[in-house]
């Protein structure tokens, strides 16, 4: 079999194939701490798929030179026979049928949180096919809160995927370029707007604290959600553009020890980890996760919208913010969490026709549905991992954030890409 050129430019963390030390695992009181709250998901559970690849010769273009199999149950847990060239996607894109998993994830802490504080309606934003504003208006609307998007640039012409379902499920407002540059100002000017006189505006942020700080007797909530408050004024919550606080990890954290029981992988056997990552929350989020349970898992962001500079940036602010707000034991953050870059960097949001094909070649062949912008970029680093560590140890896992939504508005803009 000719050798794979696994064409990735690896930028922080460990060679991609020394196996990840295991390290410390985190005081159980303290990740029973974590974990025993309640939910927007009912289970942290997911349909996990093992996808076999067959290698047809040398191209620098993994679906050229791959054909990709489906198993739709495969045997993950002990006992479990190890497929050379295969691995596995979690698939997070059927976790809700509007919902990205990644969204989905993110806000599955956020939710209950607004609900038990009494939040009324939430002012948050994002692009103009943002899956998170949609993720956010869908989600408000199942729970009874007004939502608010703040979508950047002017309206499109034909409404369709995020856009669409946003405007659908919630009050969008498209807001100029040079207003939107200045988020904070922006939202926060909007949130008093909703609130008006009587009403009350808190961020995301303040209200994870207040949840730590008081019990549930001293706080303002509202049983039920159709009731504003006791003064019948509005209580407005600001989400920032991605959900990316530091409880929109929690979910994540869910995750992973969901994962890591005996009946799935376990905690014992190497594996890697790889998701796309816009602003590169998920992956810090799996990240932490990996690391808290002492696992020896690897976590992969593919880099997709920033620098390798903004990527470290954002995943040390977070990781401090989140030990700050829930006073993490003195545990080092111990995962292997590297950033490595697409292997054909390109400007976030532009797709080539190729890229469609390479979807549409997917798609056919094994049932999966992923998108050029962001799960494609996971799908091929995932693929080429496993080529190229056919006789190695360990699993290859990548986590299918979603998309499906997005490949709507892109047949708009690229329509000529979509013609057979």
């Amino acid at each position: 079999m000719p050798a794979i050129d696994s064409g990735m430019r690896i930028f922080s963390g460990a060679s991609r194939l020394q196996a990840p030390v295991k390290g410390n695992v985190a005081d159980e009181v303290f990740l029973s701490k974590l974990l025993n709250r309640r939910w927007a998901l009912s289970s942290p559970d997911v349909k996990i798929n093992q996808i076999v690849t067959l290698n047809h010769g040398e191209s620098d273009i993994v679906s050229e030179q791959v054909t990709f199999s489906n198993i739709g149950k495969p045997c993950v847990g002990d006992g479990a026979t190890r497929k050379r060239s295969s691995f596995y996607v979690i698939r997070d894109d059927l976790l809700h049928p509007l919902i990205n998993g990644n969204k989905a994830r993110k806000l599955d802490a956020v939710l209950p949180l607004l609900e038990d504080n009494g939040v009324t309606d939430v002012v948050t934003c994002g692009g103009c096919q943002s899956a998170h504003t949609a993720a956010i208006a869908v989600s408000c609307a199942e729970r009874g809160i007004n939502s608010h998007l703040l979508l950047r640039g002017e309206e499109p012409e034909i409404l369709t995927g995020y856009n669409l379902v946003s405007r659908i499920y919630g009050n969008v407002a498209y807001i100029p370029r040079s207003v939107y540059a200045k988020r904070e100002d922006m939202l926060a000017s909007h949130a008093e707007t909703v609130a008006g006189d009587d009403g009350s505006v808190v961020w995301l942020s303040d209200i994870i604290k207040a949840s730590l700080n008081h019990t549930p007797a001293d706080m303002n909530i509202s049983q039920d959600r159709h009731v504003k408050n006791n003064k019948g004024s509005k209580k407005v919550c600001i989400i920032s553009e991605g959900a990316g606080d530091a409880v929109a990890l929690l979910g994540l954290i869910r995750l992973i020890h969901h994962l890591s029981q005996k009946h799935l992988f376990g905690r014992d056997d190497a594996m890697e980890i790889v998701v796309d990552s816009g602003t590169g929350t998920t992956a810090i989020g799996l990240a932490l996760g990996t690391s808290y349970m002492g696992l020896p898992w690897r976590v992969t962001g593919i880099m997709l919208a920033d620098t390798i500079a903004n990527y470290k940036g954002k995943e040390q602010n977070l990781i401090s913010e989140f030990h700050d707000i829930f006073s993490t034991p003195s545990v080092p953050f111990h995962a292997e969490l590297q950033w490595v870059e697409r292997r054909i960097p390109r400007k976030f949001g532009n797709v080539t026709k190729h890229e469609i094909q390479e979807c549409r070649k997917i798609a056919a062949e094994t049932g999966v549905l992923v998108d050029p912008i962001y799960t494609l970029a996971a799908w091929d680093h995932a693929s080429r991992l496993c080529l190229a560590r056919e006789d190695a140890g360990g699993k290859v896992v990548m986590l299918h954030t979603g998309g499906t939504m997005g490949m709507f508005g892109l047949a708009q803009r690229y329509k000529s890409y979509f013609k057979s």
